[in-house]
């Protein structure tokens, strides 16, 4: 059995999910983001208390299959972005074909119903989270960051950054650092 769950977005929410699965006596064989698998069924009972528990943490246990669907793309998407070693030609139509196995445009139009903004501008603004945190981090020069991030430039990565925060990137570093949304947020305003 494979259980999809809402607002998981980095390893913190893996450990948390286990710890509430581990509280309600569940077993599971696979934790993801987004995703667990079950060694058993688990009963009514046990589903109630889970989805208690997992909504007092900020997550909910999905039902329905297009939310399991678009949950799957942020996923794959927030972890595309995390690793941080997208390619220039990093194509999000390929990546969700090729990840999912089903037609860009459709799915594109269920992740603009369902969440209310484009799968387009879901992924820029999960890019510019990341380019906040590398940032904040100070590692790396603009110039890594738009190289890592799949910007074809610094100044393409600096225009879309300062029209999605209305800073350039430098303002942002002297003024904002550390002030980030969590991720499950980003496409709230």
């Amino acid at each position: 059995m494979t259980l999809y769950i809402k607002n998981m977005v980095c390893r913190r929410c893996i450990l948390s999910v286990a710890q509430i699965l581990e509280k309600n006596g569940i077993a599971a064989t696979a934790i993801a983001l987004g995703e667990v698998k079950l060694a058993l069924d688990i009963t009514p009972t046990q589903e109630k208390s889970l989805r208690k528990d997992l909504e007092d943490y900020g997550f909910e246990l999905l039902d329905d299959q297009r939310s399991m669907l678009i949950e799957k793309v942020k996923t794959l998407l927030i972890e595309e972005v995390q690793s941080g070693e997208l390619p220039d030609d990093f194509s999000l139509v390929k990546f969700i074909g090729h990840a999912i196995h089903r037609d860009y445009s459709a799915v594109s139009k269920l992740f603009s119903e369902v969440e209310g903004i484009s799968l387009e501008k879901y992924f820029i603004l999960q890019k510019i989270e990341k380019v906040k945190e590398l940032l904040a981090y100070n590692e790396y020069s603009l110039s890594e960051i738009a190289f890592r991030l799949g910007y074809s430039s610094v100044a393409y990565l600096s225009s879309q950054f300062k029209k999605v925060t209305g800073l350039t990137p430098s303002a942002f570093k002297a003024n904002h650092a550390g002030k980030r949304r969590p991720l499950d947020e980003v496409h709230r305003r």
